[in-house]
């Protein structure tokens, strides 16, 4: 079975029923020469125990399928690499929503790139895959969805813009939805504003609903029914009814306004007590109650919430106290502690050359990377104990993001060619880390004297929804509002507009007016907040900081860069021997020279300019001479520009033997006479003496 629709510029097709038929569901979904297959598969039985839904989404790109081997001592691919990781979080955050509540089979998607022709970032392709081969499966869920990349080109929308068309585009937003709503959008921009970002969601959705009806076609010729499983059971009306009893009257003071760790150990103690007091009567119904009284609890406080009053008694817009510091770590490049109520980071920034660039090794080939952004979530910063078992989804997820919202005000390049990489290390944790990265990400990239376009600032927005009518728009959430709520909606940007967006909602659709009112509600939270790390840092530093490497630029002819590497790269090695420093030469003559002593970056890249020179006849030079002959003497005026200095033109007077005048390596001042049709110099001392 097999359907296909027109999906941007390319046939999408969706197939099924010929491969991987052993699977709950599977599809092969191809784009042009790229085609990945999908496969959704749940366990019989439902897991023990468990309170969420134990679904995994892995997704992975195959290297056979751009026809390359992997690199490395075992040939084969690896662990996840970053990218991986963020495609299988683009797929598993709008699908899991969508699973019943009470469903506790173990599943698993798996999405496999099994060729690929570059002509489109696959990622989106594997949510739809996975969408499709739910969809038709006997797996309960509530799809089915789609996805699309959406770009801007001097001022139109474009679905799934290929790379070349990115880098020209001034957003990249990715739309996930349901025929009717709106479930995670993910992306970044060039300083846009708000009104177009909601421009490209409703841009994105109407191309989402025409790849969800094709979907709906395959479901209705082939679908299989759905798994009958074990539904949770209602609780006894007994045991509810005695937990009433205890509760009355006791859940309101538990969410009176207070700080995080006296909320929580209230609350645990509260409800440890009542389990206590019921264990005699119900030995096995513990993890039940707690639920049931949690489930009040979050009632209570959402009401409280859409009565005005939140659960640190702010209102919906004030933002939580902020303080800054900068240089806070003597020996690092640029550094930042950025407090933000309960929240907190201390971000890192530190410079490099081009020999500390990311290699990263994927379908496209080898490429390398000058910008990384490492975030880091200790348990410690929730005042957990929890094993370290390397970089989690959420770190590499929240770095990303973080990432994505700095990098437009970065410098280009060519300005500026350091190898960047900041870390944060959230050592206090309660709402939005990632958005306290952001602001703490341009802090130290000022304090390290990088200069940033603009500050880039970031707020975490919530929802709490009873109807269209009564809802209520929360300005720089909590933990506990993100748990309890129906939004996280992180914006970051500048005063001038949004760089990066993520929204991720739990209910079913969001009116387009109220994701409008959270949009400015976002842009007044994240101006406050800029101008509090104004009262800090209101600009990059002037210097860079002494410890930091000393980057300096120039650059020479193509045809000359073998001269400058020399015979098995002789001449470059001596190079940076004798000036302790790294040098690093593009195809394009470029040339970037790095070390500590800014004295002898200065001497060098003087070197190199030797390599471009142009004599001109009648202009006076410094050289030094490499060679003397009987009848005259070699001149360097350039690493590869020699000229002779008859023995005639040594002095004014007659030279009976160039030895009494000249001395190897010795410095002189020359005139160009000219230059013949062979290129050869011929210089003059002293012409040189009587010009003066």
């Amino acid at each position: 079975m097999k359907k296909t629709i027109k999906f941007g510029e390319k046939d999408l097709c969706i197939e099924t029923g010929k491969i991987a038929k052993q699977a709950n569901g599977s599809v092969v979904v191809s784009y042009g020469e790229t085609t990945l297959l999908v496969t959704a598969v749940c366990s019989k039985k439902a897991s023990e125990n468990r309170s969420f839904m134990p679904l995994s989404v892995d997704y992975k790109e195959k290297f056979y399928a751009s026809g390359r081997i992997p690199g490395g001592f075992f040939k084969r691919e690896a662990r996840p690499s970053e990218h991986e990781i963020i495609a299988s979080r683009l797929t598993d955050r709008p699908v899991r929503p969508l699973f019943p509540s009470d469903f506790f089979h173990e599943t698993q998607i798996l999405i496999n790139v099994i060729s690929y022709d570059a002509s489109i970032n696959p990622d989106i392709l594997g949510t739809i895959g996975a969408s499709a081969a739910l969809s038709i499966s006997d797996i309960p869920w509530e799809g089915p969805i789609a996805s699309v990349r959406v770009g801007r080109i001097n001022g139109e929308f474009k679905i799934n813009p290929n790379d070349i068309e990115l880098e020209n585009s001034d957003m990249e937003i990715i739309v996930s939805g349901t025929l009717d709503s709106i479930l995670m959008v993910e992306g970044s921009a060039d300083f846009i504003l708000e009104e177009d970002f909601i421009s490209s969601i409703q841009y994105a959705h109407e191309v989402i609903k025409d790849v969800i009806k094709v979907q709906l076609e395959l479901v209705k010729e082939i679908g299989k029914d759905k798994l009958e499983y074990i539904k949770s059971e209602p609780m006894d009306k007994v045991l509810a009814k005695e937990i009433d009893s205890k509760i009355k009257g006791k859940i309101s003071g538990l969410n009176n306004p207070k700080q995080k760790k006296e909320r929580y150990d209230d609350v645990d103690n509260f409800i440890s007590n009542i389990v206590e007091d019921l264990s005699s009567a119900y030995p096995d119904d513990g993890s039940v109650i707690k639920s049931y009284i949690n489930d009040k609890i979050s009632n209570d406080l959402r009401s409280r919430t859409l009565d005005g009053e939140r659960a640190d008694g702010r209102d919906f817009k004030t933002i939580r106290n902020i303080d800054i510091e900068s240089s806070i770590l003597g020996r690092t490049h640029g550094s930042c502690l950025f407090t933000r109520g309960e929240t907190q980071s201390i971000v890192v920034t530190t410079l490099g050359n081009k020999r500390d660039e990311q290699m990263i090794d994927n379908l496209e080939g080898l490429s390398y990377n000058n910008l990384m952004l490492h975030y880091n979530f200790p348990p410690s910063s929730v005042g957990e104990v929890r094993r370290m078992m390397g970089v989690s989804r959420r770190e590499v997820g929240h770095g990303n993001l973080a990432l994505r919202a700095i990098k437009p005000s970065l410098p280009n390049n060519d300005v500026f060619p350091y190898t960047i990489r900041i870390v944060s290390e959230i050592t206090e944790s309660n709402g939005s880390s990632s958005m306290a990265t952001v602001c703490g990400a341009s802090l130290s990239l000022m304090d390290a004297g990088v200069p940033i376009k603009t500050p880039i600032a970031g707020i975490a927005m919530g929802l709490i929804m009873e109807d269209k009518n009564r809802y209520a728009i929360l300005s720089d959430i909590l933990g506990t509002e993100d748990h309890l709520g129906d939004m996280d909606f992180k914006v970051a940007g500048s005063d001038e507009g949004i760089t990066a967006i993520q929204m991720d909602l739990k209910i079913d659709g969001l009116p387009i007016d109220i994701l409008k009112e959270a949009l400015d509600q976002a842009k007044e939270g994240r101006l406050h907040i800029l101008g509090e790390m104004k009262k800090c840092l209101s600009e990059p530093r002037k210097k860079l900081s002494e410890h930091a490497p000393k980057l300096l630029m120039t650059n020479i002819p193509p045809d000359k860069i073998g001269l400058v590497i020399g015979p098995g790269g002789k001449n470059i090695k001596a190079l940076q021997a004798d000036y302790e420093c790294d040098l690093n030469i593009e195809d394009d003559g470029k040339c970037v020279v790095s070390g500590q002593d800014q004295g002898k970056l200065e001497k060098v890249i003087e070197i190199l300019g030797g390599y471009s020179f142009v004599p001109e006849v009648g202009k006076i030079y410094e050289g030094k001479v490499v060679k003397i002959m009987d009848f005259g003497a070699f001149v360097k005026l350039a690493p590869d520009s020699d000229g002779l200095v008859h023995i005639s033109e040594i002095q004014d007077k007659r030279t009976n033997k160039v030895e009494d005048v000249l001395k190897m390596d010795q410095s002189v001042k020359v005139k160009l006479l000219k230059v013949d049709d062979k290129g050869r110099l011929s210089l003059s001392i002293k012409a040189a003496i009587e010009s003066k």
